[in-house]
Parts: C-alpha cells; sequence; structure tokens
C-alpha cells in the first residue's frame, strides 16, 4: 500500500475531528520523512509522515485516523531494529519521544509499569537500588525502548539465565486498528479477538505444537505456541515478537529478576571456534546465564583497532561463560567441575570483576568492530540465525563454507549458549548484481539453517529482512497461520504492512543500491560511501557514557535531527537525490546546524561515522560558487587577520584598547558575526617569535646532533621511573598554532617548563605553520589544502630527521594527525608528520616522566573533543592520576567549539551544551578544584559561563615545580 498525498490530506482532516491538537504532533516535511526513513536495516523506505504523540489518547486517535483512511502505520522506537521493521510508507509513529515514563516500580511483587518508549537502561537504574533488573539485555540497552524489545522479543546474552523479553511480559495494553485499548492477560479470552485467536490454536494443535517452540531462540514468525492451552493462553507473551503487525502496546507490566549476588567468569580456549561451540553442550548443565562465544579473527580486529587484550587462555576459539547464585562456595564449585567438564584445551575462572570486565570487553569490542573491519563495508541481513544449540558447531562450519563458496566475508561471534550467531557480511550492496547476489545467499542460509533445525532470526525479528524467508523453515499451514492470526487483530492490513505476512522481495528497496546511480554518488563516490557507512545501531542517541564524546547536540536537545544518525540519514537522503534536493537544501541546513564538528563520532560511532568531515565537504560545495556568510570571512580566516595585525607593531594592545569599548566592541561583533553576549578574546604579540627558544625548522635540522629520539609509543605502566632529568632526551620542536601563538592566553612557557624538566631541549619553532584549522570547519578546502602543504614544507623534513614535534592546540595537533590525512591522501609526507606529531603529555609519559606532587589537588579536566576523540586523553589522565590528584574527567562537549559557539544564533545551544556535562562538573568539584582544558575554545567558555580561570595541562604541572630545573 503506498500512502498518496490525497490519502495524507484526508488523514490530517480525520485527524482534526478526532484530536485537534494531534495534529500538532505531526510532521509531514521532507526533513522528518528523510530522518525516518532508514533504521538499522539495510532498507530504505521514505515515509509520508511522522507523528510523536504525547499521550496515549494522541496515539489512540493517530490510529484510528490511519485506518479510517487507509494509511498504513508503522512504530518505531529507538529505531535500532537490524531487520527492517520500523520503516514504513505510510505514517511512522515514534513512541521514544514522549511516552517514555516508568510509570511504577513495585519492589515487592518485582514488577514494573513502563510506558513503551521507555529505555531499557532507564530500567535498569530504576531497578537496582532493589536489586532488581529486567533480564533481557540486547547490546543496545542504552537506547533500545522496551516497546521496541516487545515487538522483536529481544534476547542478548543473558537471556539464556533470564529469558525472552515475551518471557518476562506479566501484561500489556494493546491498541488495535479500531483505536480501542485491550489489557492482555494470561488466559484471559474475553474480548473477542482473544476468543478467536483461542479457536484459531485448538484448530491447529498438531501443526503448533511440532513447529513451534522447538528451541529457546525460534523468534522467526508469529509465537503461536503462546496460544496454546498447555501454555496457558499466554497472550501477552504472544504479542512479543510480532512486530508491531498487530497493534501498539501503549502499556506493560514487566517481570524484574533478582541478580544472584555472586558471579564467576569463566574463559575457556578451543582449538577453534566450531569446536568451542561444540562444547556448549557440557556447559549448559550448570546453569549458565550467559554464554558467549568467538574466535580469533574477533581478537585480532580488537588488537589491530588498539583495544586492549588480555590474555587468554590457549586456543584460537573461546567461550565466556558467566555463572551466578546465593552462595559463593557453591557458585565457585560450580565453576570448578564446569571447566573439567568443558573439554576444553586451557581454562581459568576469574573472581574479580575488574578482570572479568576485562575479558568481557574484548566480546564487546569485537562485536563493535566485527562489522566494521572487513576490506568492505559489512551489512545486516543475515546477522542473527539461531539452530539448536546443541547443533550450533556443525552450523558454523557450514556456514563458513557458505560465506566462501559465495566469495563473502563476516566475523561470526554470538550467543553460544542458546545457539544463536552474529555475524555482519560484505554483502556487495552497491554493485548491480548487489541485490541478486544478497537474495541468493541470504535463501541459500535459510535453506542451512532450517536443515539444522533453526530459525532465520534468533532475536532480532524478520521485518523486510527475513519475512519471505519464512516459507524455508514453516510449512504452508504454518504460515497460513500467519495471515489468519493477522486477519483477526488487523483485518485492514493497517499495522507494518508486508511484515511477517505477504511480504515484498527482501532485496526490494536497498538504500544503497538505490543510491548507486544518484548525480552526487557519481560525482563524489567517496563522500556518497562514508555516509553510508551509517548503519543507524543509533549509539549517538545514547546516554553518554562517562568517557564519551558523542554526540553532544543530541545530548543537549534530544532531537533525531541533531544525532550523528540523523544527520548520517538526511545526508543519505542528499545522496540519493529523490526527497532532498543536494548541498544547499534547507533540510541538509538545518540537520548541519547545530553540529559542532566534535569528531565524537569519528571514535565513538561503531561504523566509524565522521559528522565533522562531512559536514566541511557539504560546506565546501553550497558554497563553492556562492557568497559566504560573514562568519567564514571572519573566523574562517581568523589566523590571516591575526598575521595583519602582528605585523604592525603595538597593533594588538590598541586592538585591545579599541575593543574594551562598548560600542566598537558590538561593531566589531557585528561585523564578525558574534553573538553580542560574547566576551571577545584578546589579542597578544606572537608568542613564538618572542620565545628565547624561537628557531627554525632548517636551523634545527641543520644543528642536530643525531639526539636520541623518545619513542612516541606510550610506555607501558610497569615501565621503571627515572629520577627527573634523567639524561639528554635530544631535541623536541615545539609548534605554536595560530591561537596559541597571538591570542592572549598561551602557555608556550609552561610547555618549555616541563618538557625541560623531562629533560627534552625544547625548540620553539619560528617558522609560520598554520595547520588550516578554520578554513576546514568552514568548509574552505582547497584555502585549508593550501595552508597544509605549506605546513608540511616545514614539519616534513623534521618528521625525516626523526625531531619529534609538540602541539599544543588540541584541535590544531588533530588536523595533523586526522584530517590532513583524509584532504590530502596522495601526498607521502603527510603519514610521517602526523606520526612525528605528539601531545605534551604524550611527550611525558615517553620520557617516563615523574610528574610534581598534586596530591589535595581535584582536578577537573575537560579534554577538548578532538583531544579526547581523535589523539586520546589518556596519557593526560595517567599523569594527572600520578601525581596524586582527584581527578574528574568530563565526559562530552564544552559547547564552544571553536567559532560554534561565538557564531549568531548558537549562544543559546552553546551554553545548553556546557550545562549537560561541564558545567556540572565544576559546581559538584566546588571552588577549590582546579580546572584543567588544554583547548582554547574551553578554557574560554569555561571563562564565560563560571568566570574562572582554566589552566592548561602544562601550567598546572609548571606552577608545582619545586623548581624550573632538576628536582
Amino acid at each position: 500500500m503506498t500512502a498518496t498525498t490525497d490519502i495524507l490530506q484526508d488523514f490530517h482532516s480525520t485527524l482534526r475531528g478526532l484530536d485537534a491538537s494531534a495534529v500538532e504532533i505531526l510532521d509531514d516535511s521532507r526533513l522528518a520523512r528523510a530522518l525516518y526513513s532508514s533504521d538499522a536495516s539495510i532498507y530504505r523506505v521514505v515515509p509520508a509522515a511522522v507523528a510523536h504523540p504525547r499521550s496515549t489518547d494522541e496515539l489512540c486517535a493517530l490510529v484510528t485516523a490511519a485506518s479510517h483512511v487507509g494509511l498504513p502505520v508503522t512504530t518505531r522506537g529507538a529505531g535500532t531494529t537490524c531487520a527492517g521493521n520500523a520503516v514504513g510508507t505510510g505514517l511512522i509513529i515514534n513512541t521514544s519521544a514522549h511516552l517514555n515514563r516508568i510509570l511504577s516500580l513495585d519492589p515487592e511483587s518485582a514488577t514494573a509499569v513502563v510506558e513503551p518508549g521507555v529505555v531499557q537502561d532507564w530500567l535498569q537504574h530504576a531497578g537496582a537500588p532493589h536489586q532488581l533488573r529486567f533480564g533481557p539485555d540486547p547490546s543496545t540497552s542504552t537506547r533500545c525502548t522496551i516497546g521496541g524489545m516487545i515487538g522483536n522479543n529481544a534476547c542478548g546474552p543473558r537471556a539464556l539465565g533470564y529469558g525472552r523479553t515475551g518471557d518476562n511480559i506479566v501484561d500489556l495494553d494493546l491498541l488495535t486498528a479500531d483505536g480501542h485499548v485491550t489489557t492482555l492477560r494470561p488466559g484471559d479470552l474475553t474480548t473477542p479477538f482473544a476468543e478467536r485467536l483461542g479457536d484459531l490454536a485448538d484448530a491447529n494443535l498438531a501443526t503448533i505444537r511440532t513447529e513451534f517452540a522447538t528451541f529457546s531462540r525460534q523468534v522467526s514468525g508469529y509465537s503461536m505456541e503462546w496460544l496454546l492451552p498447555e501454555r496457558g493462553r499466554n497472550l501477552p507473551a504472544f504479542i512479543a515478537g510480532t512486530e508491531a503487525t498487530l497493534g501498539i502496546v501503549t502499556k506493560t507490566t514487566v517481570r524484574l529478576v533478582r541478580e544472584a549476588p555472586y558471579g564467576l567468569t569463566a574463559a575457556l580456549g578451543y582449538p577453534s571456534m566450531p569446536e568451542a561451540a561444540d562444547a556448549v553442550t557440557a556447559l549448559l548443565p550448570f546453569s549458565p546465564v550467559a554464554c558467549e562465544g568467538f574466535g580469533r579473527r574477533i581478537v585480532d580486529v580488537v588488537s589491530r583497532a588498539g583495544r586492549p587484550v588480555p590474555d587468554l587462555p590457549r586456543g584460537d576459539g573461546w567461550m565466556f561463560v558467566e555463572l551466578r547464585g546465593d552462595d559463593e562456595a557453591e557458585v565457585a564449585s560450580r565453576a570448578k567441575d564446569m571447566v573439567a567438564a568443558s573439554g576444553c584445551l586451557d581454562g581459568w575462572v576469574v573472581s574479580d570483576p575488574v578482570q572479568a570486565a576485562a575479558l568481557w570487553k574484548i566480546r564487546a569490542d569485537g562485536a563493535g568492530l566485527a562489522g566494521v573491519s572487513l576490506d568492505k563495508p559489512a551489512w545486516a541481513g543475515w546477522e542473527d540465525s539461531a539452530v539448536p544449540a546443541a547443533d550450533l558447531g556443525a552450523y558454523l562450519r557450514d556456514f563458513e563454507s557458505l560465506l566462501e563458496d559465495h566469495g563473502l566475508h563476516g566475523l561470526p561471534y554470538g550467543h553460544f549458549g542458546e545457539g544463536c550467531l552474529h555475524c555482519r557480511i560484505d554483502f556487495p550492496l552497491d554493485q548491480s548484481d548487489g541485490p541478486q547476489r544478497y537474495r541468493s545467499f541470504v535463501t541459500e542460509a535459510a535453506q542451512l539453517v532450517a536443515r539444522h533445525g533453526g530459525s532465520v532470526s534468533g532475536e532480532h525479528g524478520d521485518g523486510r529482512a527475513r519475512s519471505a524467508l519464512l516459507d524455508t523453515m514453516y510449512s504452508p499451514d504454518a504460515l497460513s497461520l500467519f495471515g489468519k492470526v493477522k486477519a483477526i487483530l488487523d483485518p485492514d492490513n493497517v499495522f507494518n504492512p508486508g511484515i511477517l505476512v505477504d511480504p515484498a522481495p527482501l532485496e526490494t528497496n536497498i538504500r544503497t543500491h538505490e543510491s548507486a546511480l544518484s548525480a552526487i554518488t557519481i560525482s563524489h563516490p567517496e563522500f556518497a560511501a562514508d555516509v553510508h557507512r551509517c548503519t543507524g545501531v543509533g549509539k549517538c542517541v545514547a546516554h553518554t557514557a562517562p568517557s564519551a564524546v558523542m554526540c553532544p547536540s543530541y545530548q543537549a536537545s534530544g532531537l533525531e535531527v541533531d544525532s550523528t544518525r540523523g544527520r548520517a540519514s538526511v545526508l543519505k537522503e542528499m545522496v540519493n537525490g529523490t526527497l532532498i534536493d543536494g548541498w544547499d537544501s534547507p533540510e541538509v541546513e538545518r540537520a548541519l546546524d547545530l553540529c559542532m564538528a566534535c569528531k565524537g563520532c569519528a571514535r565513538d560511532c561503531p561504523t566509524g561515522i565522521d559528522m565533522a568531515s562531512y559536514r566541511s565537504t557539504v560546506l565546501n560545495e553550497k558554497y563553492r560558487h556562492r557568497l559566504r556568510p560573514r562568519s567564514h570571512v571572519t573566523m574562517g580566516l581568523l589566523p590571516l587577520w591575526e598575521r595583519l595585525l602582528n605585523r604592525i607593531p603595538g597593533a594588538p594592545a590598541l586592538a585591545n584598547k579599541v575593543l574594551a569599548v562598548s560600542p566598537f566592541a558590538h561593531l566589531a561583533r557585528w561585523t564578525a558575526g558574534v553573538d553580542q553576549r560574547r566576551p571577545l578574546p584578546r589579542f597578544q604579540p606572537s608568542s613564538r617569535l618572542a620565545s628565547k627558544q624561537a628557531t627554525s625548522a632548517r636551523t634545527i635540522v641543520a644543528d642536530q646532533e643525531t639526539p636520541t629520539s623518545p619513542a612516541t609509543k606510550t610506555p607501558s605502566t610497569g615501565s621503571t621511573s627515572p629520577t627527573r632529568r634523567s639524561g639528554d632526551r635530544g631535541d623536541v620542536v615545539i609548534w605554536v598554532d595560530s591561537f596559541s601563538d597571538m591570542l592572549e592566553g598561551s602557555d608556550l612557557p609552561a610547555v618549555v617548563t616541563v618538557l625541560t624538566d623531562a629533560g627534552y631541549r625544547p625548540k620553539v619553532l619560528s617558522d609560520d605553520v598554520c595547520c588550516g584549522l578554520t578554513w576546514i570547519t568552514t568548509g574552505q578546502l582547497n584555502g585549508a589544502r593550501r595552508r597544509l602543504r605549506a605546513g608540511l614544507a616545514v614539519l616534513a623534513p623534521l618528521a625525516d630527521a626523526n625531531i619529534p614535534v609538540v602541539g599544543l592546540e588540541p584541535s590544531c595537533t588533530t588536523v595533523w594527525r586526522d584530517d590532513a590525512l583524509r584532504l590530502l591522501p596522495d601526498d607521502p609526507r603527510v603519514g610521517r608528520v602526523a606520526r612525528n606529531m605528539h601531545t605534551v603529555a604524550e611527550m611525558l609519559e615517553a620520557a617516563n616522566w615523574v610528574p610534581p606532587s598534586l596530591a589535595g589537588h581535584t582536578v577537573v579536566a575537560q579534554p577538548h573533543c578532538h583531544h579526547a576523540s581523535i589523539l586520546g586523553f589518556g596519557p593526560d589522565k595517567r599523569l594527572l592520576e600520578a601525581a596524586g590528584a582527584k581527578v574528574t574527567v568530563v565526559g562530552g562537549c564544552c559547547g564552544y567549539a571553536g567559532n560554534f559557539g561565538v557564531e549568531n544564533g548558537h549562544y543559546d545551544f552553546s551554553v545548553k551544551v556546557a550545562q549537560h556535562d561541564l558545567l556540572p562538573a565544576i559546581e559538584d568539584a566546588g571552588q577549590q578544584a582546579i580546572i584543567v582544558a588544554d583547548g582554547f575554545s574551553c578554557r574560554r567558555q569555561t571563562s564565560d559561563l563560571t568566570g574562572r580561570r582554566a589552566l592548561t595541562f602544562s601550567e598546572l604541572f609548571a606552577s608545582h615545580l619545586p623548581s624550573h630545573a632538576t628536582r
């Protein structure tokens, strides 16, 4: 069914008659339709409209009106489904925006009543004070909603111990297509449709008893077994896994579990991953809560990504098994017996929670990297098949042979305890025969899984990806039951048409294939491929983890359009070219307007999205032949204006005096496009030229006496700490960027002090080297390339001479370590310069420097976003902690973000971002706390909003040295 303009107009009119206020939450703009045209699957389906109901009454009105005019309805939570069941041609109803309350939590009955948009982690946090939790724990728990979990019958690793979502539902309220809400309880067949479902089950007992619930992860299709009399006619459990094809869950009472207090992790090694899978049946009698398996390739991927890999038991295939219980000795004894019975090559039992967490992190990191570590993009589509656990080893061997036969690649891992295998595969979806090759593989894979008695989906649902494959695992009689159920509950096919019942061919509406011949794909193939890397898993719409940056704009607004995923969705539609017009479309402008180019997504996004670089490309193309905003000329070319000012003796001081006069400051802000509430920075004469250590690169290279250069790799924590000034560590060159050079607040003297204290001979680079940062952030990429090439002429000889270079401003240092590699991919000098560019903390840690004591001090450290995301704040944090300080590292962005926070129209949002992480951290630490921020933007934001001065890392340590010599 395709929604037409006439149907949409009729829908508006009908909705207005039912609930005039509900029209306010309806959005049929091109922007909204672009944002919700994809989920975490491979599919693209543009909806007619999107609604964000604020109450159950509005939700009922939406469904009633849609049903009346024949507008299809698709319900959506966080949109993290991999199966394509959260996209549709009609009305998308987003329950996560407002219908997200925990209505009650009863510790005595261990139940909670929740609305469908409640995020699973919110429920976990609410239950934690009572030692309660919701059992299933999918990997997307930081953003997936309970409604979505019910729709797919979600599981996760600990479903082995605590059951699937459907196993943990007490009752639920279901909104049907007639606009009525019915409470469903186990055994209650008093409603007309419930009675008819019971009759349907009674008429097909043999089919249901033989084809359904054959093993725990048989998630595909409708769970007809719950309608059987011996299953208690459990309608709430039956609704789980119906993928919103029968109605919308408006409220649910869920069962919570008490997690046993004592837990152990057993790490078991086997010769191969299939052999690890073979051993599952030997482990299950020991009642594991979780049993996860993976192979050598996953470990190698984690290692290559620079993630920590602790020692593992001998082998090339592993299983991590979690056991829990109320008696510590009993759990330990059970773990010992399990290892003995496991048949492993080598096995350990880990009781220390920190060591156990390090082991489980390998599994988590590997799962996140598995989809982006292949030579080609890897996709969902056949990512959660399942077989009975006893058959998993054989299935895994056959599956890997099937991949090889089709010339495809993937990195399998999964919930081995229940026979569920995860694997994203490098389907060539952008090629002309890609969809056909995709269909060929998954069809054979479905036949394979059926031969092993399995299910095409083990926890993600069928959706558009697998509904057409259900005939491989179910008989015609079983399939006919799905249609009959649909006819009872949704006779007019309003809810999620084409899912589970009467599906379209599974290769229909594959998004990368649809955009393969678009104008932008042809003219900018790399850009098009990059934006399509977003698979929609939605880590960017999760609550920020303590160490995460992504996505500060979403954290501040809570709007999909301000998330990395939302922006990628809009850019994908721009690339496609049928919904959004091009580089200069208002939808693209809105999507990127509040992007602060923090690069948090470049590190935190599992698929490696770098929205900052995409934003620069869009701005570059948008203004290629157009007049730019004033701020692009003033702030975008700021280093030029600074240099012009410095050529006139006394000009910086004169400029400061003039700008201290209110009318002149007002005029300067207006001219520059700066918000009138922003204090202006003060200028200073060039700090690099004023330095006693100022030397040209040519002189430094010519004068060097083959010094011993420090290792650029961070030393291990087990290295012996030397005494201060432990010998001559050779020359190190300090590159002074434009911000540190000519804007007041440079920490150059402090950097010289601490590097000298560590045994280096610091030289200040007198050459005028600009990285082009402000050109990059304003999308003037040709100008940025010119400055980078000029800088390479100075910095490359230093790299070739093995003389390390230290950057001061994190964002400028990041340009050489990241942006330059992208902007000048064919210049071999860039890689050498990138490897030779370091932070102060990296150089100090490489020298095994012993920092002065900061014992008794509380430090609030705000890493610049680029520092945290690209450079890495680990060395800084370790040195602060080694000095004895109590350190709080602020997660997220300060909100200033270069020119973003000063531009007209961004000030209020900039403050809102600061209020999310930075300002609360400063307030909680108290007035005596020391604020540390190496980023010029971060220091300005701190000063502007708190009136307090933030020190740089070097200033803090230099001020605590007993002298600027040896100690």
